[in-house]
């Protein structure tokens, strides 16, 4: 098994539901953090889901209104995404979220057997 640290930027261009965070069907995701920025004036409503696709079943993990011009932390224990599980966010005000995704992958791809 390999574990890698890797990290995933966010920028939600609209106010449409967007992938944020897909995990490859061969590993798991475990998140770590999820934090945003909103660089407006205004505060924004931030949603926050997971679609676990072998349920065929999306979930609503956090509704937030971010502060004007205020950093978040969207989660605050470990999130595990398994194999072709999305993270997906919907704000309510185009170009003013953005952000960063910390993880941990870890892959099986490489295994035997």
């Amino acid at each position: 098994m390999t574990i890698q640290y890797k990290n995933q930027g966010i920028n939600l261009t609209t106010t449409g539901t967007a992938s944020v965070l897909t995990c490859p069907t061969s590993a798991t995701f475990l998140i770590r953090q999820v934090q945003v920025d909103n660089s407006s004036g205004s505060p924004v409503n931030l949603s926050v889901q997971v679609t676990d696709t072998s349920a065929s079943t999306t979930y609503s993990i956090s509704r937030k209104a971010i502060a004007a011009n205020t950093v978040s932390n969207i989660i605050t224990q470990t999130l595990v995404l398994e194999g072709g599980d999305i993270l997906k966010m919907t704000a309510g005000t185009a170009n003013e979220i953005q952000g960063i995704i910390s993880y941990a992958q870890l892959d099986r791809s490489q295994e035997n057997g």
